[in-house]
Order: C-alpha cells, then structure tokens, then sequence
C-alpha cells in the first residue's frame, strides 16, 4: 500500500474504491510495526492534542517566550462560521506553541495551527463525529507524507512556502473528504494551495516562531478553505500535485538565504521588527 506520488496514490484509491484516508491508513498498518489498534489509538491522540491546543489559549491567557504573540486568538465575527473558527483556532495554535505547551507539528511547529484550525472549524460547524476527524487526518498524512518524501516542508530549505503551504495543503485535502469529494479534488485542493502559496518567504522577526507566523497560520487556514471550496465547486488544477510539489521545490531552493528562516530579511529585518527585538538585525 506504499505510495511515491500523488498518481500513484490516485491509482490505489482507484484499484481499492476507497478515500485517501483509507489507504494512508492502511499504509500505517502495513509499512510499520504498530497494529492496526495501535495506529487508530494515536490518530486518536494526535486528534485531541490538536483539540486542546486550538482551545486552550481561549480560555486562558498564554504569553509567549519572546513576548511578540498572545492574545490574539479572538472571534471578531465577519467571515462567516467556517473561517472565523479556522483563523481563530489557527492562531490559539501558535500561542501554545509560542509558549512552549503542546502541539502537534503537522507538518511543523510553526505550521501547526493550520491543520487543526480548519478542521476543528469545520466539525464544530457541521457537527462532524471525532471518528471523521481521525479519517481526515489520515489525508493530511498522505499529503505531508508526499510532500516530504519528494520536496520538503522545512522553512530552512523551502520557505514559508514549504511549512504554511504544506500545512494548508494538508488541510485542503482533509477538508475536500470530509466534505464528500473525491480522492482526485482532494489532490486538486492541494495542488491549488500551493499554486497560491507558492514563493513565500520565512522571515520570522528576531528569529522565534512566532511572527509573523502566527497570522501566516490564519491565512493558511483561509487559503485551504478557499482551495478546497474551489475543488469542490468542480473547477479543475491544470498543474497536478506532484508537479507542484516539484515547483515548490524548485523555488524554494531559489529563495535566497535571507529569507529561509534566518531572520536576516523580510519581516524579519523591518526597522519596527529590529526595535522590537532589540535591533538584532540592525
């Protein structure tokens, strides 16, 4: 049940008429050693993880290690149910994060509000069983899983591109199955999330996870949503994943030093970024 691209992923859900999540899930069960219980009962866990670390910071005020994040995380009620969960629940994330608590990095740390953002926003909203979550997880593996065996989700490496376009990539996907698409829309969501990511740059600001990524995760989380609506509505991706993972590859490599991660430029080197972190870029 092994898989190397998204075509060949395609043609196991084709051969078995089944979701991504299906075949990720029996990858899990076959490729490694945990059990098929096993594999269901960290899913599980990596799922409430998620939960508690979009809600906590809504409930009680966290500041983080470098003092530029905290207290965001607020509902102001103009983009609709959906998206005002996701951008909510993205951003608690990133507080937790910021604050040295527990997360899940799907596919990194400072992506993290992503994934749980949108889906979180979407079970709450259509009232969705924690079992479906699990599935749509499941999906979000099948694309990190693809996206870091060909191209990388390392901001060091690719970007912001790599890390929040993966992220949404991932959340795209998931949101496309438990919306009732298809296995080929899933891709498609995923495919146009990185088309319209593609080029970021990661310039965290005094060199800390924490901004301007904490609002990239919202937009992010914006980003899936718009992608898999757009999938969902039946319009097609000329370029297929696995070539835009490539593109993103091929990019990111080109993006220059300054702007992977190394807080030399970007944001990162703005006079008011410089001030607020004690002019270390100056």
């Amino acid at each position: 049940m092994d898989f190397k691209s998204g075509e060949e992923l395609l043609a196991l859900c084709r051969q078995e008429n089944c979701p991504i999540s299906r075949i990720m899930r029996l990858r899990e069960c076959t490729q490694g050693e945990a059990s098929p219980q096993e594999v269901e009962e960290r899913m599980s866990q990596v799922w409430n993880i998620m939960v508690r670390s979009a809600r906590e910071p809504l409930e009680n005020s966290l500041r983080s290690m470098g003092g530029l994040i905290g207290g965001e995380a607020q509902n102001q009620g103009i983009c609709g149910p959906v998206l005002e969960k996701a951008i909510t629940y993205a951003m608690a994330v990133l507080e937790v994060n910021a604050s040295m608590g527990l997360i899940v990095a799907a596919p990194t740390a400072g992506s993290a509000g992503v994934v749980p953002g949108l889906l979180l926003a979407l079970q709450e909203t259509y009232d969705l069983p924690d079992s479906w979550m699990a599935e749509a997880l499941f999906n979000c593996g099948a694309i990190g899983y693809l996206a870091m065996r060909n191209a990388t989700v390392a901001g060091a490496v690719g970007g912001c591109q790599a890390e929040i376009g993966v992220a949404a990539a991932m959340a795209a996907s998931a949101a496309v199955e438990l919306m009732g698409g298809t296995p080929e829309q899933c891709l498609t969501a995923a495919s146009t999330v990185l088309m319209n990511m593609l080029g970021l740059v990661c310039d965290p600001v005094g060199g800390l996870v924490e901004y301007p990524c904490q609002n990239r995760n919202a937009a992010g989380a914006a980003n899936a949503l718009i992608a898999a609506e757009m999938a969902l509505s039946g319009i097609r991706q000329l370029i297929p994943l696995d070539e835009m993972l490539q593109t993103m590859y091929r990019v990111g490599r080109k993006i220059p030093v300054e702007l992977r991660e190394t807080a030399l430029g970007g944001c990162a080197a703005a006079p008011s970024a410089c001030r607020r972190c004690g002019g270390c870029n100056s």
